[in-house]
């Protein structure tokens, strides 16, 4: 029982800060990114969408758009906004990715 307890808590995180990103990002568009984002993570989104990152932290409304738009978001002008199961899964890809530059940054040291 305890193993899933473990994994109940876990979810229970990733749930909270997927519906923590659509809320914020809803109400509180130009928040910095960098606030509830890791600079490799608000940079993978942009590498991801073959955007260029910009040099400071943009919007947290860009991000998370993003973000959704890797999960499968389409940002049509009459979609409104990412929902939380485009959220999740394109913040699966973005966390994949960033570790990857965390990884490759290692070894250029």
């Amino acid at each position: 029982m305890a193993r899933l307890e473990r994994a109940l808590a876990l979810f229970m995180v990733v749930a909270w800060r997927i519906a923590r990103l659509m809320r914020l990002g809803r109400t509180c568009p130009d928040l910095d990114a960098g606030l509830l984002f890791e600079r490799d993570e608000w940079r993978a989104a942009f590498i991801l969408n073959k955007k260029k990152p910009p040099k400071t932290s943009p919007r947290l409304n860009e991000v998370v758009r993003l973000v959704a738009m890797l999960g499968g978001f389409l940002a049509r002008k009459g979609d409104g906004e990412p929902g939380v199961k485009t959220i999740w899964q394109g913040l699966q890809r973005v966390v994949d990715f960033a570790a990857g530059l965390r990884y490759a940054r290692e070894l250029d040291d």
